[in-house]
């Protein structure tokens, strides 16, 4: 009777504890003879929850605040391709009338002298001189050289007028520096007559016109007095160079 005491004593103490039972496992031939890894922990049954405030900001916005001082500017950036031409726009209206502007230097020159004394040619070459003004402007012709001398560049119109004297020949250069350019000449006639040349020469800055008698065998003369005026040269601007 003691040994069948015993005997239920040690299988009661043997039941495992039914809060704690005993893990069982399966395995089959093929699993890995190591025992799988214990599951994760349960939460215990009196875990108090996490509590999360959320504030809506929108209903602590406040009121819109003044405009802040406008901060410094950036650097220019790269230029951009031009653009299409955009459409002609309407006419103007007519504007105010400009002051008037300065008046333009006209540019001038002109002479006309004359000659009231006969001349015989002493020399091959002789310049003839002379001795009354009838205009002269800018005193571009010099009366003791008897040679105008070029002050405004351009081209100009000469004329030569002299009268012959009877018997004798006349023969007159107009010259252009030293070449000569036209002729006046006559041959000795028992009459005297008037006679005149005219030209238009391209002159240069200080380039020389002048009047030039040419002795050959015989005499060469003009004639004048101390009446009247019979020899006369003339000159002036046609057009100045541009």
């Amino acid at each position: 009777m003691l040994a069948v005491f015993l005997l239920l004593l040690a299988s009661v103490a043997s039941v495992p504890s039914p809060s704690r039972p005993t893990p069982k496992y399966c395995r089959r031939c093929c699993d890995h003879l190591d025992p799988p890894l214990s599951p994760a922990p349960q939460p215990a049954a009196n875990h108090t929850p996490e509590i999360r405030t959320i504030i809506n900001m929108t209903i602590l916005k406040g009121d819109k605040g003044e405009r802040g001082d406008r901060g410094t500017p950036g650097k220019a950036g790269v230029d951009g391709p031009p653009g299409l031409r955009g459409e002609t726009g309407p006419k103007g209206s007519k504007g105010d009338t400009g002051v008037p502007g300065d008046p333009c230097k006209v540019q001038q020159s002109s002479f006309s002298v004359g000659r009231r004394k006969a001349l015989h040619s002493a020399d091959h070459y002789q310049a003839l001189v002379f001795d009354t003004v009838f205009v002269n402007l800018g005193e571009h012709f010099n009366m003791f050289k008897g040679k105008f001398y070029c002050s405004v560049p351009g081209v100009y119109f000469f004329n030569v007028n002299i009268h012959t004297w009877n018997f004798k020949e006349t023969y007159l250069h107009l010259m252009h520096n030293e070449r000569p350019q036209v002729i006046l000449y006559t041959q000795p006639s028992e009459r005297s007559i008037m006679q005149s040349q005219s030209v238009m020469l391209s002159l240069e800055l200080n380039d020389e016109v002048w009047v030039r008698l040419y002795k050959r065998q015989r005499d060469n003369a003009i004639y004048s007095d101390d009446v009247d005026v019979y020899i006369t040269f003339n000159g002036h601007l046609v057009a100045p160079r541009v």
